[in-house]
């Protein structure tokens, strides 16, 4: 069964948009099977520059169906303005499926979303406060209303006006907010029904039967293996299971359909929002500020710079153990071309202590100490390269250093932003 899974390796907005995009034409589905739009995608296609939240990359190929999976949470309104940018760019949104099981954001979920961070103060997760983790949060409740329950009104109300005896004290009594009526929500969100109804499919039946028959398929992860719900930085983490493991619950495939998992890592670290970084380097920092100007680090959904810091071994080496990744891509090589030495976190220190991988308490992570080595730098444009030979013996030092100390090999190389500027070297998905 040709599935395979592509998932960031540290903590989201490491280029998996553009990769994506740039392997999407040899599959026939692309599905995102986690998160919401509190996820960005940067395409660039030709001489335009996309960002998408929501669609998967591959809805840019003609001959690629797109779906968003059950394992995600959609916002109608962000969704139809999506569609309707795409449309307007000139691809077509006709193929887009929508898994019916997957969950809708609800007005009260972006108000309690914003009230909560405000509560937290200082110790705020650094969310997007587009309702992400208060949908999830109905998920698991089992108070959440489904795309398909828009579908029908009569069960959209009786959902709508089950979940609002809860919402609406807690709005009132908990944050002094303004409470809704099942009304206010059925005007506001019913005309959506009509505009997606058309795409929305019983998802696993048909991914199953396309596996069945052959056809390839790409799972598209948000977000990075650091935000993931469990095995990620707790609390400072997102709502969903954005491993590779995410893959198949969020889409309704066994495991059995996974045959290759391609991690996406920066050639250096960014994150935003709270939480630990131990190989930060504050924007006041010289080297800090050249990789977040030089890199364009900027959140493609929130608008935030993001932090930036020095290659994670550690991290990465997690990743590959909790993804079980077979290849690796390596992300914006070219931004340290302007660096005459490059450093590595290769180990933790903590308390005496010595960790090559991550530590199980996060006390250890959030005051743990990179042990760095370093390593020359080349001081060279390398955005024209496309074969791994054309690249300086430093940049290719660089890269053999990353994946010794990941145990996967690198099989992707990012030079550029354009998807002509990568290097596909030991790349074959159909192997």
């Amino acid at each position: 069964m040709p599935g395979i899974v592509l998932v960031g390796a540290q903590w989201g907005d490491e280029g998996k948009g553009k990769i994506t995009d740039l392997i999407a034409n040899d599959f026939d589905y692309v599905v995102r099977y986690q998160g919401g739009n509190n996820a960005g995608h940067t395409v660039i296609h030709g001489d335009r520059k996309l960002a998408l939240h929501l669609i998967p990359s591959g809805i840019m190929y003609p001959n690629i169906t797109p779906m968003i999976g059950n394992g995600c949470v959609i916002d109608p309104r962000v969704l139809i303005e999506e569609m309707e940018m795409l449309e307007r760019e000139g691809f077509s949104t006709q193929r887009l499926l929508i898994s019916g099981n997957a969950h809708l954001i609800m007005p009260y979920h972006l108000d309690l979303d914003g009230a909560s961070e405000h509560r937290l103060g200082k110790n705020e997760i650094g969310t997007t406060h587009r309702g992400i983790g208060p949908a999830y949060q109905d998920k698991s409740s089992r108070i959440g209303i489904r795309v398909q329950d828009l579908l029908d009104e009569h069960i959209f109300r009786l959902k709508v006006e089950a979940a609002l005896i809860e919402k609406n004290d807690v709005l009132d009594k908990i944050y002094g907010m303004a409470t809704y009526t099942v009304d206010q929500i059925c005007e506001l969100y019913l005309p959506y029904a009509e505009r997606i109804r058309p795409h929305v499919t019983e998802s696993s039946q048909l991914l199953n039967q396309a596996l069945r028959d052959n056809a390839w398929v790409l799972f598209e992860g948000a977000q990075g293996t650091l935000l993931d719900i469990d095995h990620g930085t707790y609390p400072f983490v997102t709502s969903s299971s954005c491993t590779a493991g995410g893959a198949v619950i969020g889409s309704g495939v066994g495991p059995t359909a996974i045959n290759k998992v391609l991690g996406i890592a920066k050639a250096y670290i960014t994150r935003v929002g709270s939480g630990p970084f131990p190989t930060e380097l504050p924007l006041e920092d010289e080297i800090g500020h050249l990789l977040s100007s030089v890199g364009g680090e900027v959140g493609v959904t929130t608008g935030r710079l993001r932090r930036c810091g020095w290659y994670d071994a550690v991290i990465v080496r997690y990743a590959a153990e909790v993804n079980g990744l077979t290849d690796l891509c390596i992300t914006k090589l070219d931004v340290l071309s302007v660096l005459d030495t490059i450093k590595v976190c290769v180990a933790y220190e903590y308390q005496g202590k010595r960790y090559t991988t991550m530590p199980g308490q996060q006390t250890a992570i959030h005051h743990a100490t990179p042990i760095y080595e370093e390593l020359p730098g080349w001081k060279t444009d390398i955005t024209g390269c496309r074969n791994y030979k054309d690249l300086p013996r430093e940049a290719k030092d660089y890269i053999e250093f990353i994946e010794d100390h990941a145990g996967v090999p690198v099989s992707i190389i990012a030079v550029g932003p354009d998807r002509e500027q990568t290097i596909m070297r030991r790349w074959k998905p159909r192997d």
